[in-house]
C-alpha cells in the first residue's frame, strides 16, 4: 500500500511539473510578444503560436491564450496548483509514514485520508469537527487542558517516566559542582567591576544565578539530549495523535523516533549553538556598552541604567529566539526538516503570530521561576523548622515543574499547528483576492 500511495504522488508530481513547465513556456512568449510590441490587450489580437498552448485540467484539447487576461487567469491558477501541490505532498508524506507504522493497514490509511483535508491543509478531527484557526495564548491553554483531560494517562506516564527525573535533577543542582561555581562567580563579578559597573547585591545575584545555569545546564547535557529530548517527541506525538484520533501506541513510536532521532538530535545541537551564540553575543555587548560608558566619564552609578536596558531589549530578543527553537523540535519531529532548515521553517512560520509566542513564553518562565523560587526557599534552604517538610515538598514541587514543562511542551506543539493552519489560510486568501481582482479587472474590460 505504502508502494502504491509514492508511485501516486511521484506520478501527480510529473504531471505538475510538466503543468508548470507549459505556464513557463507561456509567460516567457507571453513577455516576448509584449517587449516586441506585437501583443495587444484586445480579443484576437495575440494569436498564440500552435507550441504554446495549456492543457486545462489535464484533458486532451490544448486552449491558446487570447488575451492579456486571460494570461492573468492562467497566472491565478498557477499559484493555486502550486498551494495544492505543497499542502498535497505534506499530507502524502503523512500517509506513507502511516503506512509503515501500521503495516501498510488499509484501514488506517483510509482513517487518514478522511481526518485530513488535502485542499486546505488543515487537520479535521472526525469526532468534533475540530479545524484549526488562529488562536490566542488563552484558547491555547484551553487546547492544551482539553487535549489533556482527553489523554491524561499517557501524559502522565511521560510526566513520571521521561521529565520527572530530569526536574529532579535540575531543581537539585546535585551534579552542580558548587567551588566551580565560585569560581565562575568571581571572574563575572571581576569583568563587571572592570567594566564600570557597581558591584551591588543585584549584580553579584545576577552573576551567580548565571553561573548557576551555565554549569548545570552543562552538566545535564545528556539528560537534555535524553530524556528531555524523548520527552518533547513523545508529547508532540500524543497531541499529534489526539487530533487525529489514533490511539497512543509506545511501539508505534518508538519505531517513529529510530526513524527520526538523528534529525531530532541535529536539530536540538543546533538550537544549543543558537541558544549559546545569543548568550555570548549578549555579555559582549553588554561588556561593551558598559566600558563605552565608562572611557566617557559616566559615574558607575549611572552605568547600571544602559546596562539595563541592553538587558530588557535582549530579553525579548531572546524570547523569540527561544521561541523558534522550541517550534524547530516540533517541526523536526512531525516535518522531514533538521538542523539549521527547521530553524528557518520555524521563523517563517512564526511570522504574525509572535505575540501568541511571546505570552506562550512568558507564561511558562514565570511558573518555572516560581517553582524554582519555592524549591529554593522550601527545600535548598532551610528557612524554618526542623526540615521535616522537606520530604513531601520536595517531591510535589519536582512533580509541579515537570507538569509546568508539559503544558509547556503541549503549548508550543498546538502553537505550531495553529501557526500552520494560519499560513495555509491566508495563502488561499491571497490567491482568492488574486482572482477576485481579475475578475473584475476582466469585466471593466469587456464593459469596454
Amino acid at each position: 500500500m505504502a508502494e502504491k500511495l509514492r508511485e501516486r504522488r511521484l506520478a501527480e508530481e510529473r504531471e505538475r511539473e510538466r503543468e508548470r513547465e507549459e505556464f513557463v513556456i507561456i509567460f516567457r512568449s507571453w513577455g516576448h510578444e509584449a517587449a516586441s510590441g506585437k501583443f495587444v490587450d484586445a480579443p484576437g489580437a495575440y494569436d498564440a503560436p500552435s507550441s504554446v498552448c495549456y492543457r486545462y485540467n489535464g484533458s486532451s484539447d490544448t486552449v491558446p491564450f487570447t488575451n492579456g487576461s486571460e494570461v492573468l487567469f492562467k497566472i491565478a491558477e498557477f499559484l493555486k496548483i502550486l498551494i495544492t501541490m505543497e499542502v498535497s505532498n505534506e499530507t502524502c508524506q503523512k500517509i506513507e509514514l502511516d503506512c509503515l507504522n501500521n503495516g501498510g493497514s488499509n484501514d488506517s490509511v483510509v482513517q487518514r485520508l478522511e481526518l485530513e483535508s488535502p485542499d486546505s491543509g488543515i487537520r479535521i478531527s472526525s469526532g468534533s469537527d475540530h479545524q484549526f484557526h488562529s488562536r490566542n495564548a488563552l484558547e491555547i491553554l484551553k487546547e492544551t487542558v482539553r487535549i489533556l483531560r482527553y489523554n491524561s494517562l499517557g501524559f502522565m506516564v511521560i510526566v513520571v517516566v521521561l521529565i520527572c527525573p530530569v526536574s529532579a535533577l535540575l531543581l537539585s543542582n546535585i551534579l552542580v559542582d558548587q567551588s566551580i561555581v565560585k569560581r565562575i562567580t568571581i571572574r563575572l563579578l571581576l569583568v563587571a567591576r572592570s567594566s564600570g559597573l557597581p558591584l551591588k547585591p543585584f549584580i553579584k545575584r545576577s552573576c551567580q544565578h548565571f553561573s548557576e545555569m551555565t554549569l548545570s545546564a552543562a552538566s545535564c547535557f545528556p539528560l537534555y539530549i535524553t530524556f528531555s529530548l524523548l520527552s518533547k517527541a513523545a508529547i508532540v506525538y500524543s497531541v499529534d495523535c489526539t487530533y487525529s484520533m489514533k490511539k497512543l501506541d509506545a511501539s508505534k513510536f518508538f519505531a517513529i523516533i529510530i526513524k527520526i532521532w538523528r534529525r531530532l538530535v541535529l536539530t536540538y545541537l543546533w538550537v544549543c549553538m543558537v541558544v549559546v551564540g545569543c548568550l555570548s553575543l549578549f555579555l559582549v555587548l553588554l561588556v561593551a556598552v558598559c566600558n563605552i560608558f565608562s572611557i566617557v566619564g559616566c559615574p558607575s552609578v549611572l552605568i547600571v541604567y544602559p546596562a539595563m536596558m541592553v538587558g530588557l531589549v535582549f530579553s525579548v530578543l531572546f524570547a523569540n529566539v527561544i521561541i523558534i527553537c522550541s517550534i524547530a523540535i516540533v517541526i523536526s519531529v512531525l516535518e522531514d526538516v533538521s538542523g539549521p532548515q527547521a530553524l528557518l521553517r520555524s521563523g517563517a512560520l512564526i511570522k504574525g503570530q509572535t505575540q501568541v509566542g511571546l505570552l506562550i513564553f512568558l507564561g511558562s518562565t514565570m511558573g518555572m521561576a516560581f517553582v524554582e523560587g519555592l524549591f529554593e526557599h522550601r527545600v535548598k534552604t532551610l528557612s524554618y523548622g526542623d526540615g521535616s517538610s522537606r520530604i513531601w515538598e520536595g517531591p510535589l514541587l519536582v512533580i509541579m515543574y515537570s507538569f509546568v514543562v508539559l503544558i509547556d511542551s503541549m503549548m508550543s506543539t498546538i502553537f505550531y499547528f495553529t501557526c500552520r493552519s494560519s499560513n495555509t489560510e491566508s495563502l488561499e486568501g491571497e490567491c482568492h483576492s488574486l482572482e477576485q481582482a481579475i475578475s473584475v479587472s476582466t469585466g471593466s474590460m469587456d464593459i469596454q
